[in-house]
C-alpha cells in the first residue's frame, strides 16, 4: 500500500516566511558614558595648585569632569591668597576615593595607571622624580608670595625681590641638573612625569615676570607652554572674566 506525502500547512508557512522578513530592530542608541572621576580646580588664571592636579590627570590619561570652585568661594580665596592653613583645592574624586594635596594626587594617579609614566620606571630616577616633586609642593614659600601665577599677565623688566631670588637659582638648579642627566627634553627625559606637573606653573611665573634664566632652563620653559594641554589651559584662562584684585599686581 503506498503512502502519499502530504503538504505541511499553508499557514505555518506563511508564519515562517513573515518571520524571515521581518526587519530587525533598530540597536539601541547608548547613552553618553559620564566621566568616572571629577577634579575641583579654582581659578584658571591664579591657582596654580590647580593647574598641577590638571595636568596630572591629563597626563595620567584619566577621564575626568571638572568641578570649577568659585573664586568667591571663602575657601578657594584664601587658598589662592596663601591665607588656607592647607591645600584642598584640587581634589580627585574617583571610584569611592578622595584624594587632594598635588603630590598625594600624583601618587594616586602612579597606582591606578602605572603604565603613565607619572614616575620613572628606574628606581634612582624615581627617587629623584619624588624628591624634587616634593620639594614644590612644600617649599618655596617666598616665590610663591612674590610671583603669583597670572596667565594674563606679563612684567618686562620686573625687579625680582632679594627673598625670592635663593627660590628662583634653587629651581634652576633642579632643573638644569635634571635635564643634564636625563637628556630632556622634559626634567626625566622623553617621557613627561609629575614633576614636570609640579614645575609647570613655575615656567608661567618666570615668564610672566620675565625672570632670567639659563638656556637649558629657557628651553625647558618653551617645552613646557608648547605642550597642548598647556595651550588648552591658558587659553581657557585668558577667558575666565573675574580678576582677584589682590594677585593682580601694578608697576
Amino acid at each position: 500500500m503506498s503512502h502519499v506525502a502530504t503538504k505541511a500547512p499553508a499557514k505555518t508557512a506563511t508564519k515562517a516566511a513573515a518571520k524571515k522578513a521581518a526587519p530587525k530592530p533598530a540597536p539601541a542608541t547608548k547613552a553618553a558614558r559620564k566621566p568616572v572621576a571629577t577634579l575641583s580646580l579654582s581659578s584658571k588664571n591664579y591657582s596654580s595648585w590647580s593647574l598641577r592636579g590638571w595636568l596630572m590627570a591629563k597626563f595620567a590619561g584619566l577621564e575626568f569632569e571638572e568641578v570649577m570652585v568659585s573664586p568667591d568661594d571663602a575657601d578657594a580665596r584664601k587658598e589662592l591668597l596663601l591665607l588656607a592653613p592647607s591645600i584642598r583645592v584640587p581634589a580627585l574624586t574617583h571610584d569611592g576615593a578622595k584624594v587632594w594635596n598635588t603630590l598625594a594626587i600624583a601618587q594616586y594617579l602612579d597606582e591606578i595607571k602605572p603604565d603613565a609614566g607619572m614616575m620613572p620606571k628606574d628606581r634612582i630616577a624615581r627617587a629623584h622624580c619624588r624628591s624634587v616633586s616634593g620639594e614644590m609642593n612644600s617649599g618655596f614659600a617666598n616665590l610663591r608670595a612674590s610671583l603669583p601665577m597670572n596667565l594674563k599677565a606679563h612684567h618686562p623688566g620686573y625687579k625680582i625681590w632679594a627673598g625670592a631670588q635663593p627660590d628662583i637659582d634653587r629651581i634652576v638648579e633642579i632643573w638644569t641638573e635634571c635635564l643634564a642627566t636625563y637628556g630632556g627634553p622634559f626634567l626625566f627625559g622623553k617621557q613627561r612625569s609629575m614633576a614636570d606637573a609640579m614645575y609647570a606653573p613655575v615656567a608661567t611665573r618666570f615668564l610672566t615676570y620675565d625672570v632670567k634664566l639659563n638656556k637649558p632652563c629657557i628651553q625647558y620653559c618653551q617645552t613646557i607652554m608648547a605642550m597642548p594641554e598647556m595651550k588648552e589651559w591658558v587659553a581657557a584662562a585668558k577667558k575666565e572674566p573675574d580678576d582677584i584684585e589682590e594677585l593682580d599686581m601694578d608697576f
